[in-house]
């Protein structure tokens, strides 16, 4: 692979530093526990081996760094192409991340899905975009990859990464209060009925939509921190 990145539309499996995650998830770990004051509950519902679909909310823009960190194994994020634009992009590239052009996902879909058959963890944010954190929409992406890359999906809330009234941009402060909840894994129904793949993915997309929109609400409850107010 040359050292340039590929465009998220043209990202190949071969393009993606398998070793990427050895040092860019010690980074992450830095930041979340040295950084920051992270406090982590259920990295035990990681499954240790085999291909896992890491799907969480979205509030702010250090949720990513932040997951990479803690997933107790290394992970390949799908990641927007626009910071591969920065000058930092390169360092995506190096730790082995994904970029996805948003007008057009499926090179890195089909990228992700390798990794999964090749037993690795996939880091995804269903939402799409920076938001409220609550779930209220996931993109079809996430089942599609759930079902072709065979992969149980673990649910998981950032929490604290943007408070109300911040802006999306937003960086917390230096041993700022955080949380990552991660949940016990859904378990995809990819039995094909009546109405074939259009169904199957339906069915898909509305199991994990309702299991992270439910678990997101659990671990408001469970750490206290509430989602930004917009």
């Amino acid at each position: 692979m040359s050292g340039k990145p590929s465009r998220g539309s043209r990202v190949r499996a071969e393009d993606i530093h398998r070793w990427g995650p050895v040092w860019s998830r010690r980074v992450g770990w830095f930041l979340a526990h040295a950084w920051w004051n992270t406090t982590v509950h259920g990295a035990e519902n990681v499954p240790r081996t085999g291909p896992v679909l890491v799907a969480s909310n979205h509030t702010g823009v250090i949720d990513g760094p932040l997951l990479h960190g803690v997933i107790p194994r290394g992970s390949h994020f799908i990641i927007k192409q626009e910071f591969w634009d920065t000058p930092l992009g390169f360092l995506m590239t190096l730790a082995g991340q994904i970029p996805v052009d948003r007008s057009n996902g499926r090179a890195a879909l089909a990228v992700a899905q390798q990794l999964l058959h090749e037993g690795r963890v996939v880091g995804i944010f269903p939402e799409g975009n920076r938001g409220r954190g609550r779930v209220e929409s996931t993109r079809a992406g996430v089942a599609w990859l759930a079902v072709h890359g065979r992969a149980p999906v673990v649910p998981v809330a950032c929490l604290g990464t943007r408070p109300s009234g911040k802006k999306v941009g937003y960086v917390p402060p230096p041993r700022a209060r955080l949380h990552v909840v991660f949940g016990k894994p859904l378990v995809i129904d990819t039995e094909r009925r009546e109405g074939g793949n259009r169904e199957l993915m339906a069915r898909a997309m509305k199991q994990i939509h309702e299991g992270l929109a439910a678990h997101v609400e659990d671990a408001v409850h469970l750490t206290g921190v509430p989602l930004p107010s917009h």
